[in-house]
């Protein structure tokens, strides 16, 4: 985002606290947004079947990561106007794109988690033995 003070040769920048690209990374920074994302790449899913997928996220968290998916282009929501109600929820263009992005980062957090798990107990062992003298 151009500031006033912001050179007009100057690209946007996410280092720059005016720049709206910040709000792109707390959207896709969120745990939620990096599952749902991509459990929609296969195929348009319910809320339900979403619930099932993702667990442990609530339905008011579902309900609210969704609603800022749509927002921001992400995700499209297709009400059919039945009764009973039927909603499916399915990525974007833009969507897709972003989820094959996460599919990499979910990819290597599932690889990785557990040299991060030995990371995390041998700093913690060091710490607790210098905080016990």
């Amino acid at each position: 985002m151009q500031t006033p003070d912001t050179p007009v040769d100057e690209a946007p920048s996410v280092f720059d606290s005016h720049c709206s690209a910040r709000d792109a990374l707390e959207l896709i920074a969120s745990k939620w947004t990096m599952l749902i994302l991509p459990a929609l790449a296969s195929a348009p899913m319910r809320n339900g079947a979403l619930l099932r997928r993702i667990d442990g996220i609530s339905q008011k968290m579902l309900t609210q990561t969704l609603r800022d998916l749509e927002r921001n282009g992400l995700v499209i929501r297709d009400d059919r106007q039945t009764v009973p109600p039927h909603v499916e929820y399915r990525l974007s263009q833009l969507g897709q794109s972003l989820s094959r992005t996460l599919t990499i980062l979910d990819t290597w957090a599932e690889q990785n988690f557990p040299a991060l798990d030995r990371a995390k107990e041998r700093y913690d062992q060091q710490h607790s033995v210098k905080r016990n003298r």
